[in-house]
């Protein structure tokens, strides 16, 4: 199906339906309850694990969303990241944070709208605000992950620019590699961002599974690599 005809599908289902347990794209490479597990490493060692959830439609503010939920622990370090994405574009709405680093425990929450995020942190009682504007509508890693699976091309030269809240990249699907990944080989998508702070390898099915992940946990030079990989909540989780 075209990326447009898919669109129109996909809207035509949320307003006949009106639920968003019908207003799912069954076209896509990802379904809801897809659940990825990976293993944090560090300097080629397990230094905790990771999981990425696509938890698929929802609402949020009123508005239709999808949600993906990533949460990463580590020793000393816990990060679950409750990411509501436009059914659409897969731009955030709003992200919600639970994080400590070594006793340190925030709450945080992210507020997204045409060219802006409000970043709101509480640590204890202390509240604190800040506003980052920018030209473009910004991006969050794993929203632009699953855009990415259900909409690119996968065609070796497409760059498309990835506008993070911290940070504009350049983003590049720059070569074919072999990667393993819990035990498995796979024939694997490489893609490069410029400044080269992420990397991420997807599979080369139909399903585009992101295999590998670099630069994404926030403690020091990490790499995220499958371990499991579970197409929704009914099957059996592929053990890795």
């Amino acid at each position: 199906m075209k990326p447009v005809n898919r669109l129109c599908a996909a809207i035509g289902l949320a307003v006949l339906a009106g639920s968003p347990a019908l207003a799912q794209d069954t076209d896509m490479p990802f379904q809801q309850g897809e659940h990825i597990v990976y293993a944090i490493k560090k300097l080629g060692l397990k230094a905790g694990e990771a999981t990425l959830t696509y938890a698929g439609p929802t609402h949020v503010n009123g508005r239709s969303a999808n949600l993906i939920v990533f949460t990463a622990k580590g020793v000393n370090f816990y990060d679950e990241e409750k990411i509501f994405v436009d059914p659409v574009t897969f731009h955030p709405i709003q992200v919600q944070r639970d994080v400590d680093i070594w006793g340190k425990k925030e709450k945080i929450i992210e507020y997204y709208e045409a060219g802006q995020v409000r970043i709101v942190k509480t640590a204890g009682d202390i509240t604190e605000e800040q506003v980052i504007q920018k030209d473009d509508n910004l991006d969050n890693l794993y929203g632009f992950i699953y855009r990415y699976r259900r909409d690119g091309q996968f065609r070796l030269g497409e760059a498309m620019a990835m506008t993070l809240p911290t940070q504009d990249v350049m983003i590049k699907l720059s070569d074919m590699d072999k990667i393993k990944a819990g035990g498995d080989v796979y024939n694997a998508f490489y893609m490069q961002s410029d400044p080269k702070k992420y990397e991420v390898w997807f599979d080369s099915s139909p399903r585009r599974i992101p295999l590998r992940i670099n630069g994404a946990v926030g403690f020091g030079n990490t790499s995220m690599q499958l371990r499991e990989y579970q197409a929704d909540h009914h099957q059996t989780a592929r053990q890795k």
